[in-house]
């Protein structure tokens, strides 16, 4: 299959399943991808299967490992919003204090420590879902808009917008002939320095679209510390459908 110039194939190299992509790059580039450590190579157009085969078997103990970590990440169970369950927000433990006092709707943080969630009596595990969301995405919105502001002005680069999005596989995505990025809204519960990581990391892809030694050199003149922040991300604990299934 091919894609804005991206040949995509499937094989399979000592019964790990690989996802091939053929580029107009220089080199061969190897991911192991959360949430369940799905291998993805990407090099040049004209590289034949055999020559793959090779690199990927030559890093089949790295790649062996980073499965494993994925596989042995903590998870959450699904949240029933109720009193005393644990809830994430920008990297932290919170308790939930659920109050069904019939007041309005609305999410509030207290002493660090709790958040109260406000519902109608009886409110269903959808409806206090639904406000908790809607909370969390307002936060995020709060974030982002800084975090865009500053580093627009940094890179110097032209966006012609941004959003928020439930996506399965991605942190954060792009759109290099629109100039427009996206941010996984999960990204609410993680420390805001991985926040911040993502969209420096889908601003630099609107200068550079590939992983190229030019976007690795990018990174690390705008964000030296990219690679542990990174780090930290694809370590923190995953949501019970945080990732899914495409």
């Amino acid at each position: 299959m091919s894609t804005n110039n991206i040949i995509q194939s499937e094989m399979k190299v000592n019964n790990i399943d690989v996802l091939v992509l053929k580029k107009n790059i220089k080199n061969f580039h190897l991911n192991v991808l959360p949430p369940d450590g799905r291998v993805r190579v990407s090099v040049p157009k004209k590289t034949n299967d055999e020559a793959i085969n090779l690199f990927v078997v030559t890093r089949l103990p790295w790649i062996r490992r980073q499965i494993k970590g994925f596989k042995n990440q903590s998870r959450q169970t699904l949240r029933q919003y109720i009193t005393g369950e644990s809830h994430y927000y920008k990297g932290d433990r919170y308790i939930l204090n659920l109050v069904e006092d019939g007041s309005k709707p609305r999410v509030e943080i207290r002493n660090k420590k709790y958040i109260d969630l406000f519902v109608s009596k009886n409110a269903s595990r959808e409806q206090k879902e639904d406000v908790f969301l809607k909370w969390f995405k307002l936060e995020l919105k709060k974030e982002v808009e800084k975090l865009v502001k500053r580093w627009k002005e940094k890179t110097g680069v032209q966006l012609s917008g941004w959003s928020i999005r439930q996506m399965k596989t991605k942190w954060g995505a792009c759109n290099i002939k629109k100039r427009q990025i996206w941010v996984n809204s999960e990204l609410i519960k993680k420390p805001v320095n991985c926040l911040e990581y993502i969209i420096v990391h889908e601003l630099v892809h609107l200068i550079e679209r590939t992983h190229s030694e030019k976007f690795i050199s990018l990174m690390n003149k705008y964000l030296p510390q990219w690679r542990s922040r990174k780090d930290e991300l694809n370590e923190l604990i995953l949501s019970y459908d945080e990732w899914g299934k495409e």
